[in-house]
């Protein structure tokens, strides 16, 4: 091969290197370029600062609920029943009438005592006329001291005989009256145990006849324990002057039935034992709700939430915007530079509205991540709109307002 034609070929492939190389520094140029604008904007959050309110730590516990007033109806006089006049079930009202037992023996008995009382008047006014002339007798002589000291006897037995009498008839009116069994109090009356017809035995003594029983509805009591530690927490701070369940304080308690969700119903602490079941460890506590419309009923069960702290500022945010890190909880929050950070919280009660109180690791002032949390990531930028802001809202006013000054 002649030299020229060499030094030709080596121009050719040193051309064609050039190129390549221009080329590919061509095409990563544009790479970079699609690449810088193909980058997405930050991601758009809702952000809110916390909630602050004044709350109070809080126990739960299971109970069951007991009639104020419960009252076993028995007949204090034995005999056949005549007739029932309630329907088993219905709420009666102090003083109705719910059973009659056969009047006819009583009503004997009565007119008898009466009869004997009329009698017993009639002989003290003819002991008394006899007494009366005696006086005269003895001081003419007539009639020696011991004739008139008879019938100053005779006198004497007449006036007590109209006492007893008198007592004999009250007895039996008393009897009479007990034949009619009226409601000792207003409240719900379950069903009869007897039917007329059958005989009933009353009196004062253990073997008498049950015949139905009467429970009071409102207001109703709620019966629930607590343990020790907690009976001891709570007589601690009644003792520095927090009004928390303490014996006697009649703090509001809350309550709700075993098909709610939410603690609705409001009643008073009434009642703390004064004993701790050594058995169990445990002290019963009670509370008064009012019942208007008999919803709740003695043996029904609930949950009542009881004070535990006194009240306190606490910070709120919804419950949705807390993490979880394995035993640890975290809320996003958005700094002055609209970066998103993790702060570890440590947490308090649940309210009604779903919001959460923290009790540390959050600022009034911290912007929180409250919807969005998909799309940050800690470290990130981000563009925060205000819950309750429009998303076109520009986040740059946004923050701004959120910088001290």
């Amino acid at each position: 091969m002649s030299r020229s034609r060499f030094r030709a070929d080596l121009s050719v492939a040193a051309v064609r290197c050039l190129a390549a190389l221009a080329l590919a520094t061509f095409v990563a140029s544009c790479g970079e370029r699609q690449q810088h604008a193909a980058a997405p904007p930050p991601p758009t959050v809702t952000v809110s600062k916390p909630i602050k309110r004044t709350l109070f730590d809080y126990d739960e516990y299971v109970g069951r609920f007991t009639a104020v007033n419960s009252v076993e109806v028995r007949a204090r006089e034995s005999g056949y029943l005549d007739t029932v006049d309630f329907k088993d079930g219905q709420i009666v009202k102090l003083g109705d009438l719910l059973f009659t037992i056969d009047k006819r023996p009583f009503q004997n008995t009565l007119d008898q005592a009466r009869a004997n009382l009329e009698q017993a008047k009639s002989n003290v006014v003819y002991t008394k006329a006899d007494l009366d002339r005696g006086a005269q007798l003895v001081r003419d002589k007539t009639i020696t001291d011991q004739v008139y000291e008879q019938r100053a006897q005779a006198y004497r037995n007449a006036v007590a005989s109209v006492t007893a009498n008198e007592a004999a008839v009250r007895q039996a009116e008393l009897d009479l009256e007990f034949t009619e069994l009226h409601a000792p109090i207003t409240g719900r009356i379950g069903d009869r145990r007897v039917s007329p017809g059958n005989l009933v035995t009353g009196g004062t003594t253990g073997n008498t006849t049950l015949l139905a029983i009467i429970v009071s509805i409102d207001p109703i009591r709620f019966e629930f324990t607590f343990d020790e530690a907690a009976f001891l927490r709570y007589e601690r701070m009644a003792k520095l002057g927090h009004d928390v369940a303490s014996r006697g304080a009649g703090v509001k308690v809350a309550l709700k039935l075993i098909d709610e969700t939410d603690f609705g119903h409001e009643g008073r602490m009434d009642f703390i034992d004064n004993v701790i079941d050594p058995s169990t460890g445990t002290i019963r506590g009670r509370a008064q709700f009012a019942n208007p419309n008999g919803l709740f009923t003695p043996g029904m069960f609930a949950r009542i939430r009881v004070p535990a702290s006194p009240p306190y500022e606490a910070l709120l945010v919804p419950d949705a915007a807390i993490g979880t890190e394995q035993v640890r909880k975290f809320v996003l929050v958005v700094d002055a530079d609209d970066t998103v950070r993790e702060r570890y919280v440590t947490l308090g009660q649940t309210t009604s509205d779903g919001l959460r109180a923290i009790k540390d690791g959050l600022g009034p002032d911290d912007r929180v991540i409250v919807a969005g949390l998909i799309r940050a990531r800690v470290g990130q930028k981000v563009k925060p709109v205000q819950e309750g802001a429009s998303p076109a809202q520009p986040a740059a006013a946004a923050g701004a307002a959120q910088k001290p000054k």
